[in-house]
C-alpha cells in the first residue's frame, strides 16, 4: 500500500487530540510531522498536549513548534470551550522531551521538499504557519499536493454569525492559503456539525478499555455537555472529519467552489466568501467545499479505528 505523507498542522485542542488518536490508527497515512499553533489556547500550551496525546499513542513522529500569534492580529483563543490548558480538564503529565528547534513552518517546508510534490498538510487549526510558510518559500506551494483543512463555512459561522473560529483568528494567513494555486479541500462547519458522536456513542468508545479511548472519550466530556445544553444531537468532531476525508472521501459529498477570505469587514471578518450558492460566480474555483456525509459510516470509522489500540 502507497502511504500518503502528511503534516497535520493543528491547535490541540480536545477535537485535535480525537483527531490525532484516530490519525495514529490509519495505515494509510504516514505522519511526517505534527506541527503547532496558537488556536484554541496559546502555543506554548498546545505544543505541550501534542506532548501528551503523542506520548498516549506511543508514536515517535517529530512535534514542531509554529506560530504564537496571528500574522497581522492578536490572538484570540477559545480556552472557554476547551479548558484553559486546552485539554478539556484532563490531567496527564507534560513528557519532558525536548522537541526540534526547527519552526513548524520551515519543517513544513523542509519536508514538503523531502515528499516531492506528494505531501498532503491537514489545518485544523489556524493556518499562521502555512501563511509564514507561503510568505517565506516562493516555491512552497509547488511542492504541496493539496490542503485538506478543518475551517470555514459555505453558511454561518461560530466565531461571529459569519466567520468559523480557525479561519476568524488568521484571515490573512487563511486567505493566502486559498489563493496560493494549490487545491484546497474545505472541511467547514457545513459538513463538521454532521461529524457529531452521540453521548451514548462516546461511551462505546470508552467501552473499547484503552487508555487511547479513555482519553478520546475524557477530552471531549465536557465539551459535549456544552453541546448538549445548546440543544444538539452531541458533539461535533471538528478536526477529525478532515482527517477521515483524506483518507475515506467516498464517505463525503461536495463541490468546487470559489473561495476568498473576508479579511476588511467589521461585521464579516474572516467569513469564507464563496459562489457555491450564489448566481455570480468567481472567476476560478479553487476549493472542493465538503458538504455532507454519511454519519452512520463516520461512526463506524471513528469504532474501527478505535478498537485498533490494545487494552494494556
Amino acid at each position: 500500500m502507497k502511504k500518503i505523507p502528511i503534516i497535520i498542522d493543528c491547535d490541540p485542542g480536545v477535537d485535535d487530540t480525537a483527531a490525532l488518536l484516530l490519525a495514529s490508527q490509519i495505515p494509510e497515512l504516514d505522519i511526517r510531522a505534527i506541527t503547532t499553533v496558537a488556536g484554541n489556547v496559546g502555543v506554548d500550551k498546545t505544543t505541550a498536549n501534542a506532548k501528551r496525546v503523542r506520548k498516549i499513542i506511543g508514536a515517535d513522529f517529530p512535534i514542531y513548534q509554529g506560530a504564537e500569534k496571528p500574522m497581522f492580529r492578536d490572538l484570540v483563543t477559545a480556552a472557554e470551550f476547551h479548558g484553559a490548558d486546552g485539554f478539556g480538564g484532563v490531567e496527564l503529565p507534560i513528557p519532558d522531551d525536548k522537541l526540534p528547534e526547527e519552526k513548524a513552518w520551515d519543517a513544513m517546508y523542509r519536508i514538503a521538499k523531502e515528499c516531492e510534490g506528494e505531501l498532503v498538510i491537514i489545518a485544523v487549526a489556524p493556518m499562521t504557519n502555512i501563511g509564514l510558510a507561503l510568505a517565506k518559500y516562493k516555491d512552497f506551494p509547488n511542492l504541496v499536493k493539496k490542503f485538506v483543512i478543518m475551517g470555514g463555512a459555505a453558511v454561518g459561522g461560530n466565531a461571529t454569525p459569519a466567520a468559523e473560529f480557525n479561519i476568524y483568528v488568521d484571515p490573512e494567513a487563511a486567505d493566502m492559503l486559498f489563493c496560493c494555486g494549490v487545491p484546497v479541500h474545505m472541511c467547514g462547519l457545513d459538513v463538521t456539525m454532521k461529524c457529531y458522536i452521540t453521548p451514548e456513542e462516546l461511551e462505546t468508545i470508552n467501552g473499547f478499555g484503552s487508555v487511547q479511548a479513555k482519553l478520546f472519550h475524557d477530552v471531549l466530556q465536557k465539551c459535549m455537555e456544552k453541546y448538549m445544553q445548546s440543544g444538539n444531537k452531541g458533539i461535533a468532531l471538528h478536526d477529525p472529519a478532515a482527517v477521515l476525508y483524506t483518507v475515506c472521501p467516498e464517505m463525503f459529498q461536495g463541490e468546487k467552489a470559489g473561495v476568498r477570505v473576508e479579511t476588511k469587514g467589521i461585521r464579516t471578518l474572516g467569513k469564507t466568501v464563496t459562489d457555491l450558492y450564489s448566481d455570480k460566480q468567481f472567476d476560478e474555483q479553487n476549493t472542493f467545499i465538503v458538504t455532507d456525509v454519511d454519519r452512520e459510516a463516520f461512526i463506524q470509522k471513528v469504532y474501527e479505528l478505535m478498537k485498533k489500540y490494545e487494552i494494556a
